[in-house]
This record gives C-alpha cells, structure tokens and sequence, in this order.
C-alpha cells in the first residue's frame, strides 16, 4: 500500500544525505516535497500540515544544525513526528475488571466487519482466551452465514438467533457466555452509513444493552480520505475506543492510515494486512513508520518467523545443507514454511532497505508458485535424486505442472548450482559450519618420512 509513498520519501531523503550541512532553504524544499508525497497518498490535508509543522520547528533548529549527519536525523524526525501521528505505541484490548470482555464491531457495511471479527476471534484464541462470535447482523442473513463458516473454520463457536432482534440477541450471547466459561465475546453489528439515524440508534441502543468494554471501527483503507469523514461520523454517535484498519495489503495509497489516529484522537489497534485468516496483527506505529520511509519491520518478521516456523525441522535443514543432502523434497517443506508467513512481497517489505536495492524489479507470489507446482508434479523418488530425471521426465514434470521444460531445466540448473556453493561452504568451515555447530576436519597427516637433503 505504501510503494509509492516509500519511493518518494526516499528519494526526497536521498538528496538529504548526501549534504554535509543543511540550510533553511534545503530544509523547506524537503518538506514542500514531503508534503506533496502526502497528500498524494491521500493523507489528509490538515494532518499533512500538522505533521509537517511539528517537522519544521525541530528541523530548523540546533537539533540539525549541530549534528554531525544532518540529513539524517531530518530522517528522524519525521519518523519521531510519523509514529506520533500514528499513535506513539502499540494500543492492546483492555482489560476488564470481571469477564468477559466485550468487543462491538462497528462500521459500514463492506468495510470487513465480519471478517475483521472473525480474525480478532482467531487471534485472542491464540493468545489462550476463549472468544465467543455474535452474529448480530441481522440486516443481512449472508452475514451470519459468513461469521458461521469463518468460525467453524477457526474452531470458535458463533451464537445465532436469526428470528431475534440485536438488542435481545446480545444480551442472550452475553448470558450464554458468561455460562460456557468464554471469556471474549466479539459482536458482529450490522453495516450502516454514518448519516443513517435509525441505525445509528439501534446502534446506540446495542451499545447501551452491552455496555463494551470495546468499540472498534473498521475501516477500509483503500476508502483514502473519505475512511476519515466516516469515523468523524462514528466519533460522534458511539463511544469509539479503537479503529481496525482492513486491507492494508492492497494497492491504495495508504493516507487513511496516516489521518484516521490524529483526525480522531482513537488509536489504531489492529490492521488486516491479507485475506487469510492469521493475516491480523496489532498495530505498531512504529513499525508501521519504519515501513513507510523504507526502514523495514524486522521485529514484525521476527515475530512472524517464530510463529510459523518449527525449530526441529529448521535444525535438521541446516543439518542437511551443512551435509550437502538438501533434496528438493526439504526445499518443499522450507519453501511451505515460508509461504505461512505471508505473502513474498509482504516478507520483502519488512527488510531494511529492501525496497531501495530491489528498484523497479517486481517480488511475485506467482514465480514461486509455478516453483513449487514444478516440485509437486515430481515424484518423491525424484525430489531425493534430481540427478533421474531425464528427457521424457522433465516433460511429464512441465506437463503436470503446467510450465515448460525450460522451466523445469532452470529449476534444476538452480538447485545443482545450490548444492555445489553447500558443498564448498561447508568445506571451508564457515558460516555455515558455524549455524549448525559443526567442525571442519582437520587434514590427516602425511606417514610419509620427509627424504633428507643431501
């Protein structure tokens, strides 16, 4: 969502890093050009001002002038001045004084309600709580239809009464949860516009019966501008306490997530960032500001990394390298473990620097598809021993995998070069020796006696 605001703040602070000192006027250049980058990102006109006021009072004084890197702490700056107008920290669910604790999801309708419910739900679970769903959307019977599938498929149970009325319903969810133990209770409301008042009201009148200890407002980000006049019109109708930003993976320019904290005075607590269902992360500001001046996300990563992947079968991989007995069977299985931490291109934009050394070259989920459509159209005899797979074979390989020969050819290219740079690695004792604790063997001695000079 942020490619192109990234690109143009990089390059506006590119030109800053490169001067050894910095006047008022290469200062104001900056900034027009900062500003220009934000409002092109949709970013709201009057947070763009306000952030770039707060930018120009720090940048314009001794805090720059007597630093030895000028350019960079400019860069600072505005990162310091991005995560306070993202919300300075992380903005966790409260804590209830008794159980359970109570989450009403508001918003319009195809803003990801039912979806960003069901997610939460996954979420929480994870986290050792026992989350109860409440299909309150009464307005649309797909809508309990869609929460029903979604947590049968998360294994969190949904309470439905379609011939009920939400005010009832609500109050005989929290009843039913307070009787099963469930500790969350998530409440899926209908979808209404801001300036509809007799939904407004039942709104206010569900808020009134449940007395929440949460009201999220979840908001679309490819809305740009307008997801602010949208929870303008929720701040003034119910008690907000939080924003859940959805779709944050696509392709809009990504101001709605930038304007929506400050505009409102509520912190962003969660954000979509994919269609799956573990695609849901509490929201980080600074990470987020990281991300948008092309710092990357490394404890986003990291913590996704810990996650998915499993440390016996990350230890017997590099046990195999270091050995030179990585078949294309154990390429599968990492490959696997990789695509459980999001999408490729999701990945690549939490490393530093990675959007800058990549330039105009596209990451694409596709390529590594048709990679691992290649693998599975293989057999497992073939995975282990690539070295069988002859003529009449790769044909077969590209048939079943929908490719070409020249595909499969490459693939394989690839894997040989692979395993010779394994083989001379783990010769030589390096790295690679180093990961996984092993040795370089020392030479055995000659018992060859040296002849005497004469």
């Amino acid at each position: 969502m942020f490619d192109a605001l990234t690109a143009r703040l990089g390059g506006v602070f590119e030109q800053l890093r490169g001067k050894g000192r910095l006047s008022d006027s290469d200062v104001d250049q900056s900034l027009r050009e900062v500003r220009l980058a934000l409002l092109e990102a949709d970013v709201a006109v009057p947070v763009a001002k306000s952030l770039l006021e707060r930018v120009r009072q720090r940048a314009v004084g001794a805090e720059v002038t007597k630093s030895l890197t000028p350019g960079q702490q400019v860069v600072k700056i505005v990162h310091d001045e991005l995560v306070a107008t993202l919300g300075g920290e992380a903005a966790e669910l409260v804590s209830p004084d008794k159980p359970p604790l109570v989450v009403l999801m508001v918003g319009l309708q195809g803003s990801g309600k039912t979806t960003s419910a069901a997610k939460l739900a996954s979420l929480v679970k994870s986290k050792g709580r026992r989350p109860l769903l409440v299909a309150a959307d009464l307005q649309r019977p797909a809508a309990i239809d869609q929460l029903e599938t979604l947590g049968g498929r998360i294994g969190v149970p949904v309470f439905v009464d379609r011939k009920s009325k939400p005010v009832k319903l609500a109050k005989a969810a929290l009843k039913e949860a307070r009787n099963q133990g469930n500790d969350v209770v998530i409440v899926d409301t209908a979808g209404r516009l801001q300036i509809d008042d007799e939904l407004m009201s039942e709104l206010a009148a569900l808020e009134k019966a449940t007395e929440p200890d949460e009201v999220l407002l979840v908001v679309d980000a490819m809305t740009g501008q307008d997801a602010v006049n949208v929870a303008e019109g929720f701040l003034a109708r119910t008690d907000l306490t939080g924003i859940v930003l959805t779709k944050l993976d696509g392709d809009a320019r990504g101001g709605a997530a930038i304007s929506a904290r400050e505009v409102t005075g509520r912190p962003i607590k969660f954000a979509g960032v994919g269609e799956g269902l573990d695609d849901f992360e509490v929201f980080h500001p600074d990470r987020m500001a990281g991300r948008i001046l092309g710092m990357g996300d490394v404890m986003t990563l990291i913590e996704k990394a810990e996650e998915t992947w499993d440390e016996r079968e990350a230890a017997a991989a590099a046990e195999k390298l270091f050995k030179a007995e990585f078949t294309l069977e154990d390429f599968l299985s990492q490959f696997q473990q990789i695509r459980r931490m999001g999408s490729l291109s999701s990945i690549v934009g939490m490393l530093p620097g990675a959007a800058g050394a990549l330039g105009d070259i596209e990451v694409s989920d596709k390529d590594l598809s048709r990679v691992e459509a290649i693998i599975r159209s293989m057999t497992p005899a073939e995975r282990r021993e690539p070295k069988t797979i002859s003529g009449s074979r790769r044909k077969r390989i590209a048939a079943g995998s929908g490719t070409s020969a020249q595909a499969v050819n490459g693939l394989l290219k690839q894997y040989s070069q692979t395993q010779k740079m394994m083989k001379q690695l783990a010769a030589g004792g390096g790295p690679l020796a180093a990961l996984t604790g092993q040795k370089r063997k020392p030479k055995p001695k000659s018992n060859k006696k040296r002849k005497k000079k004469r």
